[in-house]
């Protein structure tokens, strides 16, 4: 393949997120993306990356892979490590797609992390989609494409990040509204502030008069509410320092 990528960086680690976290997942980050919500922690990859060609970036997964050659697959998963698009934004790159192909074709189990802003239509009906929904806090919540919602399967996960008690409410709302229990997984992810060195002027401001809302609480008003939600933080975040880049 001659097509190319920009990348950020490529490495292994653990899954953090997603039903899904916990196993070893090879991530591939791609450069740019055209949101700046309020509580990125990945600012760096707007702009920072490398062209490589899609056989660099798939030499560089299979050696990263080779130790688990012989590890038995999860349940109901393939072969071990995942393997992860994220970003920035994957699908703002067209070639995303036929490294998705290929990795399928491999054997690995592929999850995109997309902002839910662009159409996810095109993607590999192989590869789980983790999709965004964008909650007020972000400062991109017109930005959603709920276009994208009827071509989500079963395997698919939607993604509510949530700062504050508004964001909780929106995306209550959005689940009611849209039917989503009955699609796929759904993740209700608290934000984690941001460290200093992930702080970046290019971001949205979090829109004023919204209320806070704390890890516990959230949790608390999960449970009280009985939704039919998976809470979820940040693995990575608690084995290693916040800010903490290739993990």
């Amino acid at each position: 393949m001659s097509e190319s990528l920009v990348v950020n960086e490529i490495y292994l680690s653990l899954q953090g997120e997603s039903t899904f976290a916990g196993l070893p997942c090879i991530f591939i980050r791609l450069t740019a993306c055209d949101l700046r919500c309020s509580y990125c922690d990945t600012a760096y990859a707007f702009t920072e990356g490398k062209k490589i060609t899609l056989d660099q970036a798939l030499s560089q997964v299979r050696a990263l892979a080779a130790p688990y050659k012989n590890a038995a697959p999860p349940s109901p998963g393939g072969r071990l490590p995942l393997v992860e698009l994220t970003g920035g934004e994957p699908l703002l790159q067209k070639n995303t797609l036929p490294l998705m192909a290929t990795l399928c074709d491999e054997g690995f189990t592929v999850l995109i992390e997309t902002s839910g802003a662009h159409d996810v239509s095109k993607i590999d009906p192989r590869v789980r989609r983790i999709m965004d929904l964008k909650c007020p806090a972000s400062g991109e919540v017109a930005r959603n494409r709920f276009a994208n919602i009827p071509h989500l399967k079963a395997t698919d996960e939607i993604k509510f990040v949530i700062g504050t008690v508004e964001d909780y409410e929106w995306a209550k709302q959005q689940i009611t509204t849209h039917g989503l229990t009955a699609i796929c997984p759904l993740l209700f992810s608290w934000v984690h502030p941001l460290a200093p060195d992930q702080q970046s002027k290019v971001l949205k401001p979090m829109p004023a008069g919204l209320t806070p809302i704390s890890r516990r609480e959230l949790v608390e008003r999960i449970i009280a509410d009985a939704l039919p939600v998976r809470f979820q933080i940040q693995q990575h975040k608690v084995i290693w320092p916040p800010e903490q880049r290739g993990v």
